[in-house]
């Protein structure tokens, strides 16, 4: 039966539907605003995997393109692999539920995603996680409790939830927020350099409307709602949890204390094995089938109390370092001499290796997208091989956690780039006229213990300085994280690996000295407050303050020269009727450019001319050549030029590029001139003025003229006949068409009542 329930978010109703498609998934449920839909489906095994010590949970997004009313563009015309936006949705929806699952609930659940309808006004990606908290409320799936999700943007300095997604190229700030009833657990987006004042006011605002929506899902339970499975109970034998302390806990923190990660995980590992090997012989084989899991378990979390309630009495970190104290950092430039630009950021023991390079607009990133092709400017990839943490383990192609993480780089740095900085179609056009280029960034991670997607901020940021990339602020990233025990608080600025894992919150905040750029948080507790969130950061503006000093200290403002091997890319502008005479038919004058002069030229609709070359040589010569095309031909004014036909009464000559004009035979030589050949022949290079333009656009030049006015007059050869006219002082000779000329009275005669008609001058074609 179809059970509804709606909240109005923002300027839409948000609406939940259940009991009409998807039957028989254990939950499904259609969130609809507008008229974007998206399904969620869930599922859920009904038993746990033996030995299973991990909870198995998939989370899929899926766009379906008949959801625009399109077919898919690639060669099989099917949606196949998932693209990055659809990762990074699964990863938006995953992240809020999964710490809301009971601790001892192991069963694998499947949440499935599926865009059915978008109206490209109403975002699918809110709508997703919306849709996954839903299905999972109503489903026998246990679920702590359930979450809702709102997209927060600021219009003219106006909060506002769930804008238009036009409305949101115009906006400061982009952000999506997730929480439960009482508190923020989830926080994703991009800003332009806010205060972090601001940043709580909106997450504030937010939550406001999170209640609401999970008041909806609430009614849509007790509609529609099952009953939820059992959830195992927890099998720590307490006398097992006491012996593995007794043996365990000293030499446990000893081993916390120890500064360098792998001496301390290789310590730890050592100790844990140890343990199981002396309760195993005390207890047996059997024993060990029964509880050896559960063990294993007691020492994990032995290790997480021990390591978070030293940092509650001692305020002093397991690296040794103080609650706010960021690690040392080391940069070097310019560590790849071929590289356009490349940094090495080290931080701690976590390094990465960054390098940026430029290209044209060609080589621009195209993605078909549910709102049509997009073409990206600029890019950040972001890798993560196994060895930068000591591992072996299958290489593939970029996971999930890598885009997720590259991605939050690239928002962090994508409002400093000139070229992107503004939404309006017309200051986007005037920025790309003065950096026309195309920016990749590549992190690769050569060394990792926590914060490396914020190594990659800082180090993305660099690079680009290092290749010229004109940025209006240098940005610095710094991952936070928090110990809650009871009452009491401590917020770790610079987190590790570890305190990422054990502790309470991974809060990444970028921005430059002036505000935020971007921000990601994800907690694992509730009743996150105002003050705490505060605190936090105003502590992470703090440390992002200290690592922009040491980076600027090694590179404080973009460099003025590009590397030699970086494409140079000159712009020039010219009237859109002129494309086409530059273009030529079928290409063939753009081509011929490129192939003399070795420059790569792109021309767009409005006039704008990107010419990219290796050097200002050869871009100065396509430059030439292109100006030289599209310049006007002045009446009065002397070419140089090359004669490219012969016709019975005078010679085609180029004036300027391709554009062509006549030298009538009366006009090639100051006698009379029986045959064309006789003065010119094609490939002479001659000067020539522009005697007129008519009014079809047809130009008229003399030889004659030029040569007086550069003084390079020819005397006739012997047999030939001195002109008594000629040039600009023979006005009226008629048309292009041939024929009489109209100052003759039926014919009349040229050189006196003793000449006759001349026969040498047949008519014109």
């Amino acid at each position: 039966m179809l059970k509804t329930a709606s909240v109005d978010v923002g300027t839409e109703k948000m609406t939940f539907e259940t009991g009409r498609v998807a039957k028989q998934a254990h939950g499904a449920v259609i969130c609809r605003s507008g008229d974007t839909m998206v399904l969620s489906a869930v599922t859920v095994a009904p038993d746990m995997r033996d030995g299973q010590d991990f909870f198995p949970l998939t989370v899929d997004y899926r766009e379906k393109f008949y959801a625009v009313g399109q077919i898919p563009g690639n060669f099989f015309r099917r949606e196949s692999r998932p693209s990055e936006r659809e990762i990074l949705v699964c990863r938006m929806t995953d992240r809020p539920l999964r710490p809301l699952f009971p601790k001892n609930f192991l069963n694998e659940v499947m949440v499935c995603q599926t865009v059915l309808s978008a109206d490209n006004v109403n975002n699918p990606d809110v709508l997703s996680i919306n849709a996954a908290s839903a299905a999972l409320h109503i489903s026998k799936i246990p679920l702590l409790e359930p979450v809702g999700a709102v997209r927060v943007g600021c219009l003219d300095g106006v909060l506002t939830a769930n804008p238009a997604m036009e409305e949101m190229k115009k906006s400061t700030l982009d952000i999506v927020v997730a929480g439960t009833r009482d508190s923020i657990c989830m926080v994703e987006g991009q800003a332009n350099e806010v205060s972090e004042l601001f940043m709580v006011e909106a997450l504030e605002f937010a939550h406001g409307h999170i209640r609401n929506i999970i008041a909806a899902i609430d009614a849509l339970r007790e509609a529609a709602g099952v009953e939820k499975m059992p959830v195992p109970e927890d099998e720590q034998p307490p006398e097992l949890v006491a012996e593995i302390e007794t043996l365990a806990a000293k030499r446990l923190g000893d081993a916390l204390a120890i500064k360098e990660k792998q001496v301390r995980l290789d310590t730890i590992d050592a100790l844990k094995s140890e343990i199981e090997a002396t309760l195993l012989e005390k207890y047996g084989e059997e024993w060990g089938a029964t509880f050896g899991a559960a063990a294993g378990e007691i020492f994990n979390d032995l290790k997480k109390r021990i390591m978070r309630q030293a940092v509650i009495d001692t305020n002093i970190r397991m690296d040794g370092r103080r609650l706010d104290e960021i690690r040392q950092i080391t940069i070097e430039l310019d560590i790849l001499p071929r590289a356009h630009g490349s940094v090495l950021f080290t931080r701690g023991e976590t390094q990465a290796l960054v390098v940026t390079t430029l290209g044209t607009s060609r080589d621009e990133m195209r993605l078909d997208e549910l709102t049509g092709d997009e073409f990206r400017r600029f890019f950040l990839h972001y890798n993560f091989p196994a060895w930068s943490v000591g591992e072996v383990r299958r290489i593939s192609g970029p996971g999930r956690r890598e885009v997720g993480h590259g991605k939050l780089a690239e928002r962090a740095l994508e409002p400093m780039l000139p070229f992107l900085q503004e939404k309006d179609e017309e200051t986007v056009q005037e920025n790309e006229i003065h950096f026309p280029y195309t920016v990749r960034i590549v992190s690769d991670i050569t060394e990792s213990n926590g914060s490396s997607s914020m190594a990659t901020v800082c180090g993305g940021s660099l690079s680009m300085m290092a290749a010229g990339v004109p940025v209006t602020n240098s940005v610095a990233g710094i991952a936070m994280g928090m110990i809650k025990e009871g009452n009491e608080v401590r917020i770790l600025s610079d987190i590790l690996g570890d305190e990422d894992h054990l502790g309470d919150m991974d809060f990444k905040v970028c921005g430059t000295s002036k505000g935020i750029t971007a921000f990601q948080m994800d907690t694992k507790i509730k009743g996150l407050s105002r003050e705490v969130m505060e605190q936090a950061l105003e502590q992470a503006r703090a440390g992002r303050a200290h690592i922009l000093s040491i980076m600027e200290s090694a590179l404080a403002a973009p460099r003025e020269d590009m590397s030699p091997y970086a494409p140079r890319i000159f712009t020039i502008t010219i009237h859109p009727d002129k494309i086409r005479e530059v273009i030529g038919p079928g290409g063939k004058v753009i081509r011929q450019i490129q192939a003399e002069t070795g420059a790569e030229i792109e021309i767009e609709d409005d006039g704008t001319v990107n010419i990219a070359a290796t050097n200002k040589e050869d871009a100065d010569a396509a430059i030439d050549f292109i100006r030289e095309i599209v310049a006007e031909v002045e009446v009065g004014k002397i070419y140089h030029g090359r004669v490219t036909r012969i016709m019975n009464f005078g010679a085609f000559c180029t004036v300027i590029g391709s554009k062509e004009g006549l030298v009538h035979i009366s006009e090639l030589a100051d006698y009379r001139v029986h045959n064309v050949t006789d003065v010119v022949n094609v490939g002479d290079e001659i000067d020539v003025k522009v005697l007129e333009i008519d009014s079809m656009g047809r130009v008229n030049l003399s030889k004659i003229a030029a040569d007086r006015e550069l003084d390079q007059v020819q005397p006739a050869p012997e047999g030939y006949f001195e002109q008594r006219g000629g040039g600009e002082q023979r006005d009226n000779r008629g048309g292009r068409g041939g024929g009489d000329r109209r100052d003759r009275n039926d014919g009349g005669r040229r050189g006196g009542p003793s000449r006759g008609r001349r026969n040498d001058r047949s008519d014109r074609d």
